[in-house]
Parts: structure tokens; C-alpha cells; sequence
């Protein structure tokens, strides 16, 4: 559960460090983004030699929350950061803008249809 201005991690290997969001996912007058939903960004620190630069204006998908998600059995997923991962959706499907992923991701992003996120992940909690 993230708002405007929170500070987020990136989860994978663009160059950027951390990133402030500014828009929410779909809607108009939304307060909360949660688990899978798309954001729209702006990098706060990245690295010198990296594909994205400080102040770059970005899009990525919530991939870890702090808040818990609560699951269909009953149970709860919680992680200690807020991360996303860095996406392109210019053309007609999402596509990830790095090739490697830091880091543990839900397993609510495959129902949400971010297979290669899944794939690319070291580890699916």
C-alpha cells in the first residue's frame, strides 16, 4: 500500500536507486497503490553508468510492500521493503526495462500476468 511521494527501492539492474512515486495506477482520484500495480516515477538516486539518470520520469510495478497482503487461504505476505521493478509500456504489453531482479517478489504477480518478472525473480514468496 503506497501513496504519492513514498520513496521506493528498485528491484533490478537499470541503474536506479531510488525512486519517488507521483502518480498512481489507473484512475483519477486514487489515495492507494498496492501489490502489481503499475506507477509512474521519478528517479531520486541512481547509479553513474546506469540506463535510467536522476530525475528521469519512469514507470514500474509495485513488486514488494510492507504492508501485508492478505491471501486467499487465509494467510499473509509481508516484506521489509517497498521495491518496484522498472517497466516500458510504450508498445502494446509491459515489458521490463532491466534483465536481472533483486530480490524476493510475491507470487500475486502471476495472476496479475508479470510472468517474466516471475521468471527473472530469485525467489517467489
Amino acid at each position: 500500500m503506497l501513496q504519492e511521494e513514498s520513496v521506493v527501492k528498485c528491484a533490478d539492474n537499470t541503474g536506479a536507486k531510488k525512486l519517488k512515486i507521483f502518480r498512481l495506477g489507473r484512475g483519477q482520484k486514487r489515495r492507494f497503490s498496492y501489490l502489481g500495480e503499475i506507477v509512474t516515477m521519478s528517479v531520486k538516486e541512481a547509479s553513474p553508468h546506469g540506463m535510467v539518470k536522476k530525475g528521469d520520469v519512469v514507470e514500474g510495478v509495485i513488486v514488494r510492500t510492507r504492508k501485508e497482503v492478505r491471501r486467499k487461504d487465509g494467510s499473509y505476505i509481508r516484506f521489509d521493503d517497498n521495491a518496484v521493478v522498472l517497466v516500458d509500456t510504450s508498445k502494446k504489453e509491459v515489458e521490463i526495462r532491466g534483465t536481472r531482479i533483486f530480490g524476493p517478489v510475491a507470487r500475486e504477480l502471476r495472476t496479475l500476468g508479470f510472468q517474466k518478472i516471475i521468471s527473472l525473480a530469485p525467489e517467489v514468496l
